[in-house]
């Protein structure tokens, strides 16, 4: 029996409870479905449920009377084994073998869509991460956001939701100026400008500038006067550095649906339309020669000027804009991930998108991350190879892997700064949590292998034989796994999927050590081993699925 079977047929005794007229309330005002949840002492039972508490007062009783008319009317249904009254109305419900161990079979027949839901569904989400200025590799707080942008999206659309990923290509600002000479300094065998960029990668992008402009047959940048040779190196040099940036995310497995330009908003008109939307809506205003927006009316700490005294829009221009685009688009639901030094934005966003008639925190949804820390040796991390000034994601990669740096910068809330310590990450023990994980799968791999060798089948399954204390711990995990992949998405943590992963691989490794689904010696192989294939089974289903929602293999041998 699952949650919602469950659920369904808790739904069922209150219905029957208002149909006899014991349970004085009107049909419609009875839940949709009525939530049950794992116990936190094992000896409470499989399951547990406040229903009745929820319920008494509207009914014009008490609790424990409601709390017990349920639970005789709930012990009768095929599946519940005993169902008892707890504290003040609590109803905690105990399954039997049978009821319980069946989950195999659902799980393993599901494949991969078990955990799969729709509360989602009918949503148009366009998630924006990550978005690195293209002046240079992607830094480690872009590499969290890869991570857990791309894990979200795989999660909102396991939930049910239309998901496309984005990324904000800032190519309209001094920082491309910046770039363009650094460039050409470095071309030229000059130092960096003071307020320019450093590192080997500027030297490699360079040279590949002038390898393209000559390959193509144009002259050497370096012999054009400063401001064509400038231009040479912004448009080829943001070009390839750009391109490297969509390679390296490629190498981490992660992949846009929109590249989106910045520049393109002030060339389309689309910051124009924006401003004249909002100032059609009474709440734009003229002041010393700037062009306003009043989101203290929207509950920002102060107005915001939108159009300089001198002409040129302020930085906020773009970002009200890009929102209008996204909306005009036919998102029902823009997130946009930041980093730990954009709290300030908030405010001023949220303002933007009720001045555009929306509803700040479901039209718009702003995530910060906060800092990541890299340890090796117990010492702190700081410097790059390449870019020389920041940690990117190419060193990260390069000292654990693709595997074990997504699931590390997943597995932690953004929320929270994170310390990777990357001799851990390198260890195959159990202290390592992707390790311990992916071994869990393995394993079930492994025991499959063998059970084939062994000539144990899949043609018999027989629930009521999984009785083990363990076998119960582990069908309880893997009952919730739909619950938690739900919960994720709602809150926009993917960290849950990764800490369930942890307490599966755990549960398991107690089953896999207590139990055995191959004979010793010469024993027969009976209906309880191929009863605990399945089983088996569908603990390797769960940990496949809950590590591809992280995007993360889940390797057969290790």
């Amino acid at each position: 029996m699952t949650p919602t079977e469950l659920s369904e047929a808790l739904r069922a005794a209150l219905a029957a409870a208002v149909a006899d007229g014991t349970l004085a309330l009107p049909a419609d005002a009875l839940p949709d479905s009525v939530h049950v949840e794992r116990p936190r002492q094992r000896e409470h039972g499989d399951w547990a449920t406040n229903v009745a508490l929820q319920l008494a007062k509207k009914a014009g009783t008490t609790p424990r009377a409601l709390a017990e008319d349920l639970a005789a009317r709930l012990a009768a249904t095929p599946g519940v084994a005993k169902v008892d009254v707890a504290g003040p109305g609590f109803l905690n419900i105990t399954l039997d073998a049978a009821a319980a161990g069946e989950l195999a079979r659902a799980v393993v027949e599901a494949g991969p869509l078990y955990g799969r839901g729709d509360a989602e569904a009918g949503t148009r989400i366009n998630l924006e991460f990550v978005s690195a200025n293209p002046t240079g590799p992607i830094h480690i707080g872009g590499v969290r956001w890869a991570a857990v942008g791309d894990s979200l999206a795989r999660i909102l659309q396991a939930s049910g939701a239309d998901v496309t990923r984005e990324y904000y290509f800032n190519d309209h600002g001094v920082q491309i100026d910046r770039f363009a000479r650094s460039l050409l300094a470095n071309a030229r065998g000059q130092e960096a400008p003071e307020d320019g960029y450093g590192g080997q990668y500027i030297e490699d992008i360079a040279n590949a500038v002038i390898a393209d402009a000559v390959a193509a047959g144009d002259p050497d940048p370096r012999d054009l006067s400063d401001a064509e040779a400038q231009e040479v190196f912004r448009s080829r040099g943001v070009e390839r550095m750009f391109g490297e940036i969509k390679q390296s995310l490629h190498e981490f497995g992660v992949d846009f649906d929109v590249y989106f330009h910045e520049d393109s908003l002030h060339e389309s008109g689309a910051v124009d339309k924006a401003i004249a939307r909002l100032r059609d809506a009474g709440h734009m205003f003229e002041q010393d020669g700037a062009t306003w927006l009043r989101t203290t009316d929207f509950g920002d700490d102060k107005d915001r000027v939108v159009i300089k005294s001198d002409g040129d829009a302020a930085y906020i221009a773009g970002d009200i804009a890009y929102y209008l685009d996204k909306r005009e688009r036919g998102f029902d639901d823009v997130i946009i991930m930041l980093g730990a030094d954009h709290h300030g934005y908030v405010g001023r966003m949220m303002a933007v998108c009720a001045a555009f008639g929306d509803t700040p925190g479901k039209n718009l949804q702003l995530l910060i991350g906060q800092m990541v820390n890299l340890v090796k040796d117990g010492q702190p991390v700081r410097m790059s190879k390449r870019a020389g000034t920041v940690i990117t994601l190419e060193d990260l990669v390069d000292a654990v892997g693709v595997d074990a740096a997504r699931y590390a910068l997943v597995r932690s809330s953004t929320d929270t700064n994170i310390d990777l310590d990357l001799d851990l990450l390198a260890r195959a023990t159990n202290e390592n949590p992707v390790f311990y994980v992916q071994y869990a799968h393995a394993r079930t791999a492994a025991v499959d292998r063998n059970a084939a060798e062994h000539g144990v089948t899949r043609d018999a399954f027989d629930p009521a034989l999984l009785t083990h204390e363990t076998e119960s711990a582990l069908l309880g995990v893997l009952t919730e796994f739909p619950r938690v992949v739900a919960q994720a998405a709602e809150l926009r943590e993917p960290h849950r999927v990764a800490r369930y992963l942890e307490q599966l691989a755990g549960a398991y490794h107690s089953w896999y050590a207590a139990t055995r689904v191959t004979p010793l010696g010469d024993e027969e192989v009976t209906d309880l081993h191929r009863t605990r294939l399945w089983l088996n089974d569908a603990t390797r289903q769960v940990l496949a699925n809950g590590l591809g929602l992280l995007g993360v293999s889940a390797p057969e041998r290790m």
